[in-house]
């Protein structure tokens, strides 16, 4: 397994976690010999976007013993499947139907990834290193329309590639949030 975890530590985040960036996050920190504590207070402080997620859909989680699950199982995309549906009952379908594709299937791509990485060579000799920040990016561009939110993207970006030399592990990254602050003139 990368940076020498065994495959139970990846795999049991994947299960209880269920939130990709947190769990890249928390493998980050620890590997670059951060605190486990201070790498889970991290995940939990990027996991913080759960809660208007949580707001948005509380009429899709559902009640009592279920709703426990229902916020489980909420990620981004059960979110704007759940929310891009016509009806309520869509909406509902599409929610739980999607969260639980996502959380039988994130684990089992845990495992797949463990298994077929084993017979690859390093990532970044292949370029498997850039793939998932060139989705991102292609994810991203068409939002850059707006010279707002372009401004605040390139002073995110700045303020954490100027922290990178001299922040802790993962706070770059949060750092960046504050060009969110940014205004156009």
């Amino acid at each position: 397994m990368a940076y020498g975890f065994p495959l139970w530590v990846p795999l049991l985040l994947s299960v209880s976690v269920l939130a990709g960036a947190s769990e890249f996050m928390f493998i980050g920190i620890v590997a670059s010999g951060g605190n486990p504590l201070a790498a889970a207070a991290a995940g939990l402080l990027v996991n913080a976007r759960h809660i208007p997620f949580g707001v948005t859909v509380r009429d899709l989680v559902g009640r009592r013993a279920a709703s426990f699950i229902g916020c489980h199982i909420m990620n981004d995309e059960s979110v704007v499947f759940g929310l891009s549906q016509p009806t309520h009952e869509q909406r509902k379908a599409a929610f739980w139907l999607c969260g639980a594709g996502v959380a039988l299937f994130w684990p089992l791509g845990t495992l797949f990834g463990a298994a077929v990485g084993k017979l690859l060579p390093a990532p970044e000799t292949i370029g498997l290193d850039a793939v998932f920040p060139a989705i991102l990016l292609a994810l991203v561009v068409p939002a850059f329309k707006s010279r707002t939110t372009l401004i605040r993207a390139c002073s995110g970006t700045a303020l954490s590639l100027a922290s990178v030399p001299f922040a802790p592990v993962g706070l770059p990254a949060l750092l960046s949030l504050f060009g969110l602050l940014a205004r156009k003139k």
